[in-house]
């Protein structure tokens, strides 16, 4: 029978650390390999181990896991093989299009083993100090300024009200407009995590009132962050 193994990947390049070595076990196991990119995934498991036959592997691109490349991934699973679904960050199926094939796999009945691994959103969520009782990842916000603004309010409206965390995540090119936005926008006493680079010798995660924030905002351009607000 089949099995389908989510196999996390590293946050922070090169971090490695933070992953566990029995992954290595399930990438022996499989025979096809469904990715969201193959270059960087290929580099990866070289990463891992350099013994590794890149090439023995059927290789396909996720993509947006449109029909037809979910077609191919319940094919593969019809002739036995043992699939492994590797994400570009963290874990696979966690706002991630492998979250796609994973439930074509629960249709079929096939087991899936998720194995652990680094993901931003709780990782931030655990180091924030915020509530980890009640939280919403939303993902991105729009890019348009006004609908941002807009989404920022209720977001914050919806946080006072149901005293829960939001977390969302921006493009890293345009980091430093949505930390802008949410300095602008956002009530000085609600509380805003920036978590940055995690994982990486670098890492910086803190939580501040949106005044405080103000008082020296940092510079986010191109670096990978994660934010979370709680008012």
């Amino acid at each position: 029978m089949a099995v389908v193994y989510l196999i996390p990947t590293f946050l922070h390049e090169g971090a490695l650390h933070v992953l566990p070595s029995y992954i290595l076990d399930a990438v022996a196991d499989c025979q096809v390999l469904f990715v969201e990119n193959e270059r960087s995934a290929r580099r990866y498991l070289k990463q891992l181990k350099k013994e590794i036959v890149i090439d023995q592997y059927e290789w396909f691109t996720i993509g947006k896991a449109e029909e037809a490349m979910r077609d191919t991934f319940r094919n593969k699973l019809k002739e036995g093989k043992n699939i492994g679904i590797i994400s570009e960050a963290g874990c696979p199926g966690v706002a991630d299009p492998g979250q796609l094939l994973v439930a074509a796999a629960q249709e079929m009945g096939v087991k899936v083993v998720p194995f652990v691994g680094p993901s931003s959103i709780l990782l931030a969520l655990m180091a924030s100090g915020m509530s980890g009782q009640q939280f919403n990842f939303v993902g991105y916000l729009p890019i348009e300024q006004h609908q941002r603004i807009k989404a920022i309010k209720e977001l914050e409206a919806e946080s006072r009200k149901k005293n829960c965390t939001q977390i969302f995540i921006e493009t890293p090119y345009r980091n430093n407009q949505m930390l802008e936005a949410l300095l602008k926008h956002c009530q000085p006493t609600t509380q805003l995590c920036v978590a940055v680079n995690i994982t990486g010798s670098d890492e910086r995660i803190h939580t501040r009132t949106v005044a405080k924030w103000k008082q020296q905002v940092p510079n986010l351009h191109k670096q990978p962050a994660i934010f979370l607000l709680k008012a």
